[in-house]
């Protein structure tokens, strides 16, 4: 089992910022090439109508017909396009190429329209911002937040970006389910308060370990024994400090809300509920395995 190692970047100075931002974007695009290989015709898939979203941010989006949404740290475009299939004007922006270029090209290859820009997400605000661009929605999910190590340069790039009365939607792992191992043993701290962790194993191919029932658009084995090379970097946030950068941003919460069951299979012996979703193992007290928040921006 491979050991983290806490703060070996600072995320606070322009180096380490840009030596998270590269291990991270090598590191996702040998992930993303294992993923991708165990779904099968994702075009034909959204080609047919398929939306991949689950209940929660079906919820909290609501009716998007006509709205524009910036999808930040998009990886491979299906919840973009999938909101796009709802009537949204989506562009999506992730750091790694190789997503990048599956997102451009699953949109063609469906025929369902979506911008998608190769980009360090904070640099991308920032340009935005100056670019005077404004967005109905911001919206991320599941495993966005524990890649960013300046939350207040996050929140505030986006809500620079959203209209007046506009949102930001998140449905995320919460950090309580993050301090347990997949056998439930208790490993890692609820938050590193920005403190880097570094994984030598990198990105790993999650996908092949949910298996078939988390992939609506089919599954095969495709890669076998994925080994990433290249190292990633997260940071542990509590959900105290998510919600504080957004009020300090100058945002206003609307709803919040925990879930003892979770839209990926991350622990072993989980049982299955609804549709595509998990929650504890028989004997296993409950704790909450994912938090969802809407917040506006006011005006």
């Amino acid at each position: 089992m491979v050991e983290p190692r806490y703060g070996e970047l600072d995320p606070s100075t322009p180096d380490g910022r840009r030596a998270v931002g590269e291990g991270n974007r090598l590191s996702w695009n040998e992930a993303t090439k294992a993923h991708n290989s165990h779904k099968v015709d994702q075009a034909k898939f959204f080609r047919e109508g398929g939306n991949k979203l689950y209940d929660e941010e079906l919820a909290l989006l609501g009716d998007v017909t006509g709205k524009t949404v910036l999808h930040l740290q998009c990886n491979s475009g299906q919840d973009t396009l999938s909101i796009a299939q709802m009537g949204g004007i989506v562009t999506g922006v992730d750091i790694s190429d190789e997503a990048i270029d599956f997102a451009q090209k699953l949109s063609a290859d469906s025929g369902v329209p979506g911008t998608f820009h190769r980009a360090d997400v904070y640099d991308w605000l920032a340009e935005a911002g100056e670019r005077d661009e404004r967005w109905d929605i911001v919206f991320c999910s599941y495993g966005a937040i524990i890649w960013l190590g300046d939350l207040t340069r996050w929140a505030n790039g986006f809500t620079k970006l959203l209209k007046p009365g506009g949102r930001f939607i998140t449905v995320e792992f919460h950090p309580v389910e993050m301090m347990f191992e997949v056998d439930y043993s208790h490993r890692y701290p609820y938050s590193t308060h920005g403190t880097s962790i570094t994984w030598d194993d990198g990105i790993g191919d999650y996908i092949a370990e949910f298996g078939p029932r988390d992939s609506p658009y089919g599954w095969e084995k495709g890669v076998q024994d994925f080994e990433n090379p290249h190292s990633a970097y997260e940071f542990g946030w509590g959900l105290s400090e998510v919600v504080t950068a957004l009020l300090d941003a100058g945002l206003v919460l609307e709803t919040i809300a925990e879930y003892d069951h979770c839209n990926a299979k991350i622990f072993t012996d989980m049982k299955p509920v609804g549709d595509r979703s998990w929650t504890h193992k028989d004997g296993v007290p409950k704790f909450p395995l994912m938090y969802s928040l809407s917040a506006r921006k006011p005006g």
